[in-house]
């Protein structure tokens, strides 16, 4: 039987992350876990925040703190907003781990021994008023490809290109802001891409299932010619490098950051040795499926760079089965930004709404197949038309007026009829397709049928008209009500992988004591039947309030972003 390992792109240490980064990879790899959890699959959804590199450094040093306490109250922070977006994360690691330094230093050993990493002496930009050498992102400056004024010294963040920090154009440092800079030499450590290019393009061309996005950036990259890749820096904080001659510098955070998912998996196992075997999901895994979840930024480093880092191992570590890529979500058609502190986060999001509201919005309009951008008009478009309306108004005048009918048990009475048999097929062919969507993990089309689900709930009650039916003939009513109720049973189960806690809600309301491994996957008629006659119910809180123009008024005032753009 397939295991699945599941992975979402490591948060970056930096702050708190916003609405694009919870999409773009950590939400819909959830999604994906508690959806195959529900079928009876074994799942292991691994996470971590990736804490080395020169921005950490700077948001530690302007938050006056040392850099790894300010990692560790990070950590903390990410993992309590996680856990309050009800992100099902098996373990949620860190790459400053002591088993992520043993296992990149590993790696860093097997790569050398093969030949696939050199030493050469590079030219490095060294800030004078400053006193140190600049690694990538302590330097900033024009991109030499698209003119974006605020590129970093090893990505833009504009056109996504690659950069060393000697190709900005007018160059400072990141830390004082000074132009006084002058070109050093220095010896690092380079991974010899360029020997593994071949092996790299036949193992990415026979993927052919992968999505256009995540295999048209990597064959683009491989396309422009692999170049040798530094992996080392001039930094105190990371991987040291643990090599002679070396003792002052560490990996880069793009060599260390992907070997954590191993790491995180290796914590995991740590916790709790005795049942849990780490090296069975990663080491010669064959019977293991494993999935990566993330943006397109990330997407060159999951196809390209690591798998070269395993590839030159020589060794049988497990390499990505499927890599889910998404484009950006745009806030009024800007970009969110961490570093710029543009957008709605999630610390901001989670004290305005539950978690629920965001999670069904975002997964409604992920940003598979093309950016998207997010308003505060369609936010509270989608919430209030799919889920107070929709969803939230069919549960709650459903259970409303059984209770003042019948009392808070199902009641009896009525056979089933075309009109639930008809119901039942309809619901066969929207299921089925819902969970080959959640299979295929094509998000939006699978939150387009699920909505579609809980219309259907509703043109049922519009065609039988329990409280009309009640004034004439009581037992059709109560035949409709049952039927009525079992839906929000279905419902309750259906979205549960995208709105766990109103699931819940549904399932306590309705006395199931329903678990992460309930799933449906057809035979509609008889589900339609499940809950008898008596079966006691409660009718909960409203389930989902609408959002009112003058809070869409005051976020528009609060956070930016008008109708016009």
């Amino acid at each position: 039987m397939t295991r699945h390992l599941i992975t979402s792109a490591l948060p970056y240490i930096n702050g708190v992350k916003h609405l694009g980064n919870l999409v773009g990879s950590m939400l819909p790899s959830d999604l994906y876990a508690r959806y195959l959890r529900a079928n009876g699959e074994e799942v292991l959804l691994i996470c971590a925040t990736d804490e080395h590199g020169t921005p950490a450094e700077l948001a530690a040093r302007a938050a006056n703190l040392d850099v790894a306490e300010f990692c560790a109250q990070q950590h903390e922070v990410q993992a309590r907003l996680g856990e309050a977006f009800s992100l099902s994360f098996d373990h949620f690691g860190r790459s400053s781990s002591q088993q992520n330094k043993e296992l990149t230093q590993h790696f860093g050993n097997k790569l050398l021994e093969n030949g696939f990493i050199e030493e050469r002496m590079t030219k490095q930009v060294f800030s004078i008023d400053d006193d140190r050498f600049l690694p990538d992102r302590y330097v900033e400056g024009t991109c030499p490809h698209c003119d974006y004024d605020k590129a970093r010294g090893d990505q833009c963040e504009s056109c996504t290109r690659l950069l060393d920090p000697t190709d900005l154009k007018n160059p400072r440092s990141a830390i004082s802001g000074s132009t006084n800079l002058e070109v050093r030499e220095s010896r690092h450590l380079f991974l010899l891409q360029s020997k593994l290019s071949d092996e790299i393009r036949a193992w990415v061309t026979k993927h052919t299932d992968w999505p256009i996005l995540s295999s048209s950036i990597a064959l683009k990259w491989l396309d422009e010619g692999l170049h040798d890749r530094g992996i080392t820096r001039d930094l105190k904080w990371g991987v040291p490098v643990g090599r002679e001659g070396m003792e002052d510098k560490v990996y880069y955070v793009w060599f260390d950051a992907p070997i954590e998912y191993i790491a995180a998996t290796k914590e995991w196992a740590d916790e709790s040795p005795e049942d849990r075997d780490w090296k069975s999901w990663w080491y010669d895994a064959k019977d293991v499926r494993f999935t990566e979840f993330m943006a397109k930024d990330n997407i060159p480093f999951h196809t390209v760079t690591f798998p070269g880092t395993i590839l030159g191992s020589r060794e049988p570590w497990k390499m990505v089965d499927y890599v889910k890529g998404f484009n950006w979500l745009n806030y009024y058609g800007g970009k969110f930004s961490t570093s710029q502190k543009r957008g709605v986060f999630m610390s901001d999001a989670i004290e305005m709404l539950p978690a629920d509201y965001w999670r069904y919005y975002l997964l409604a309009n992920a940003p598979e197949n093309s950016d998207t951008s997010f308003t505060w008009e369609g936010f509270a478009g989608t919430c209030n038309k799919d889920l107070a309306d929709t969803l939230g108004n069919f549960v709650n005048r459903i259970l409303k007026f059984c209770t003042s009918k019948f009392g808070s048990e199902l009641p009896a009475g009525g056979e089933i009829g075309e009109r639930e048999k008809a119901l039942a097929e309809e619901l066969n062919k929207r299921v089925a397709t819902y969970n080959q969507f959640m299979d295929e993990i094509q998000i939006r089309k699978a939150m387009q049928e699920l909505r579609a689900i809980w219309v259907m709930g509703n043109e049922y009650l519009t065609e039988a008209a329990p409280w009309t039916a009640f004034k004439t003939d009581p037992e059709a009513a109560a035949l409709s009500l049952r039927i009525a109720i079992n839906l929000i049973r279905i419902f309750a189960i259906l979205s549960a992988p995208v709105i766990p806690t109103a699931s819940k809600t549904l399932s306590d309301a309705l006395n199931l004591e329903l678990s992460e491994f309930d799933w449906i996957k057809g035979g509609m008629l008889e589900e339609l039947q499940i809950l008898k006659p008596g079966h006691a119910f409660e009718v909960p809180d409203v389930l989902f309030r609408k959002i009112s123009d003058d809070e869409i008024a005051e976020w528009q005032d609060r956070f930016g972003g008008t109708s016009d753009g």
